[in-house]
């Protein structure tokens, strides 16, 4: 599988080295949907930072009640996990037709989403468990909770964003067809 990776790596390089340079306004047009996904994983990388924070120092935010840094916690799960159901409806098979990445039957960032919420279900039970009270916050178990799946998460977070960087998606899509995709 890492090889099939970096042959991909190499012959999109390849071709986009016999490309012209991008105008100032194409270049928009080309990487509109790594904008709109570097905002959306802005989010995700900040509240795991604000969870990771507190459960590697044993100290949550001093602004947020235990209560509120579980309303935190539930929220990041709700919204990682409508974030990777849009995408894997929605934007993964109308890239999955030019980008083998995005396939459903094996991709690598359809893998990614599989092995991330591995870890997102055993960490939501958790901390739903604690916000209802049936357990009490511990933050070495919050950490636990953490550890398996979060290098595959931020690895995620990044590869998304530059598969879908201006430089890969004009060697795949036209400028009209970038301009009509769903993002």
């Amino acid at each position: 599988m890492a090889g099939d990776d970096s042959a991909a790596k190499d012959a999109a390089a390849a071709e986009t080295e016999s490309l012209p340079p991008l105008s100032d306004h194409e270049f928009k047009i080309y990487n509109r949907m790594a904008d709109a996904m570097e905002q959306y994983h802005n989010y995700f990388r900040q509240t795991w930072t604000l969870l990771w924070t507190a459960a590697t120092t044993s100290r949550r935010p001093q602004n947020l009640t235990v209560k509120q840094f579980l309303n935190e916690a539930i929220s990041f799960t709700r919204h990682l996990s409508t974030h990777h159901g849009i995408e894997e409806a929605h934007i993964f098979p109308l890239l999955a037709t030019r980008m083998p990445e995005f396939d459903a039957k094996g991709g690598k960032l359809v893998r990614q989403h599989e092995q991330i919420h591995q870890g997102l279900e055993g960490f939501e039970a958790y901390v739903r468990k604690c916000h209802a009270g049936r357990e009490d916050l511990e933050m070495g178990v919050l950490k636990e909770k953490m550890e398996a799946w979060g290098g595959v998460l931020w690895e995620h977070l990044d590869e998304e964003v530059r598969m879908l960087g201006a430089e890969r998606m004009r060697v795949v899509w036209s400028k009209e067809e970038m301009m009509r995709m769903p993002m």
